[in-house]
């Protein structure tokens, strides 16, 4: 049997669901039950009745799965595939940060550490961050952690007082100002698709700021044929199998090395050995799960759109 055919067959017998995010290579995306942002995939496998969660994706996605499936066994593939974003802000720092603030809220970006999300009061996904705030107490200060890119975002969209902290990701960190130009003016008709994780030039140069899954939707529903695509290259092969007669312009080629750490063979090794489990502590996943029950309080129907391509 090759690997794809001997990770069926456990997938079968262990009863496991493989989750794979929309960064990950296209041969995990393809073998995946489930594709797509990281907590609707989570929310999604909350709900099916496998004993073992397998996700592809970075440490903090398989963390919210434990979080929202604590008697499933939560699997990752590499356990050294992380977040350097997530990393930008610990627990310790963030208590000292609301400290400093301590009549404001704290929404955390759901790219973050579980401690960070037991420390927060809501937390929130890129597609539905504006919504989120929007709906928050007007008079309340907000603290944004950790993406800084993010939190301007949602500040120029909603107008609130937010102070953000200073993290951000490599990958979206790079989609500068010039590449977009340089695109346009190779690809004039393209529409340019931007993650809301990208630097405020290069959001002003954008057609539309949207999430992976929403950038699939609305990619599928548009009648333009050519889009520029300004996230991590990966979402480039999901768009592609959701729209095969448009065409796909990657806006720059840096990846995101943690989410290439998952590969068919470390999915085998991973489910052969129920080997790299990661489990919350529940003292610390009860309290993560009211920053994520919160945000489904306001936004009941927050992060549900995913599934199979």
């Amino acid at each position: 049997m090759n690997i794809a055919d001997k990770i069926n067959k456990l997938r079968q017998e262990k009863n496991a669901v493989i989750l794979a995010h929309n960064y990950v290579q296209p041969e995990v995306q393809d073998l995946a039950d489930l594709s797509g942002d990281s907590l609707g995939l989570s929310r999604k496998a909350a709900d099916t009745k496998a004993d073992i969660i397998l996700f592809c994706g970075v440490h903090f996605m398989a963390e919210t799965a434990s979080i929202l499936s604590p008697d499933k066994k939560v699997l990752i593939p590499d356990p050294s595939a992380g977040c350097p974003m997530a990393d930008m802000v610990t627990a310790s720092q963030l208590e000292e940060f609301q400290k400093q603030h301590p009549n404001s809220l704290t929404v955390c970006y759901v790219n973050s550490s579980a401690e960070v999300k037991a420390l927060s009061d809501y937390c929130c996904t890129s597609g539905n961050a504006v919504e989120l705030v929007g709906n928050l107490p007007e008079d309340k200060e907000i603290l944004f952690v950790p993406d800084r890119n993010l939190g301007a975002y949602v500040r120029e969209q909603t107008g609130r007082n937010i102070i953000t902290w200073n993290g951000y990701c490599p990958p979206h960190e790079d989609m500068t100002s010039e590449i977009i130009k340089d695109r346009k003016k190779q690809y004039p008709e393209a529409v340019v698709m931007a993650h809301p994780e990208c630097p405020q030039d290069t959001r002003e140069l954008s057609d539309k700021l949207l999430s992976t899954a929403q950038m699939i939707q609305y990619a599928s529903n548009s009648s333009a044929e050519q889009f520029i695509v300004a996230t991590e290259p990966g979402i480039i092969y999901a768009l592609s199998e959701k729209c095969p007669d448009k065409e796909f312009i990657q806006a720059s080629p840096r990846i995101c090395f943690d989410m290439k750490k998952i590969t068919l063979p470390a999915v085998l090794r991973s489910l052969e050995n129920e080997q790299f489990e990661v489990r919350v502590p529940e003292q610390t996943a009860a309290k993560a799960r009211k920053a994520l029950e919160r945000m489904l309080s306001v936004l009941p129907e927050a992060s549900k759109s995913t599934g199979k391509r």
